[in-house]
């Protein structure tokens, strides 16, 4: 068996991988930061076995309230299924027997660059919206902000940003839909709101943090605009 991370968006650190019913794992902290609470990983060479995937630490992680929680798992990396999950006060434990030789484990299903690339550059072919370039990362990658509606003095201007802590993946999910809803030309809800207001929109404001699994330096405004929304 084989456990690893490295790859986008993976946390994961391997403690003991000899017995597949005693997998021991610890979450890595956020880059320059105590915060640790999303992992993501990939376990190769463990079909047909019953596998106890135990996170060690997950009684320090930042929101250790684990009660109802189960993880997600992936043999594709598009279709993620919830597995058993128990938390018994420090161990995060899946109960889970892989039906093929690789299958992925995440805190959440993550939403990887390519599919923010994807998001952008799709929502761009759209007549109703203009994407612009606002900013840089730290390691120099463009952070992209989608104007839905066309600017007018008269209209209110709506900020709405995602994704500030890079492990909450669901931010940019919310992201798709809110963008599919408003560039949809035949929805008379979304045609009244552009009608009213300009949307920008700024799908991932954490683009290092999210490849690398971590908080990181980002664009962050000195002043919110008057209409903004923080989507976590």
């Amino acid at each position: 068996m084989k456990i690893s991370s490295n790859f986008d968006s993976g946390n994961i650190e391997v403690i003991s991988l000899s017995n597949p019913e005693d997998i021991q794992l610890k979450i890595r902290k956020d880059t320059n930061s105590d915060f640790l609470q999303w992992f993501h990983f990939r376990l190769v060479g463990a079909a047909g076995y019953p596998c106890k995937l135990k996170i060690v630490n997950a009684g320090e992680t930042s929101y250790p309230k684990w009660d109802n929680y189960n993880a997600v798992a992936s043999y594709d990396r598009k279709n993620w299924f919830r597995v058993p999950t128990v938390f018994d006060g420090k161990n995060l434990v899946i109960d889970h027997m892989p039906l093929f030789n690789s299958v992925f484990y995440a805190y959440f299903a993550p939403f990887t660059f390519d599919q923010h690339l994807d998001l952008v550059s799709q929502a761009q072919e759209s007549d109703l919206c203009v994407l612009k370039h606002v900013g840089e990362t730290v390691e120099g990658r463009n952070i992209d902000c989608l104007i839905v509606g066309e600017p007018d003095k008269t209209k209110k201007n709506i900020w709405v940003i995602a994704r500030q802590h890079p492990g909450e993946s669901m931010a940019e999910w919310f992201m798709q839909g809110l963008i599919t809803r408003l560039l949809n030309e035949n929805d008379p809800v979304a045609r009244k709101l552009t009608d009213e207001a300009t949307f920008y929109l700024v799908t991932n404001m954490n683009v290092d943090g999210s490849i690398h699994a971590a908080n990181g330096k980002t664009l962050m405004q000195k002043k919110a605009p008057k209409y903004f929304i923080s989507v976590i």
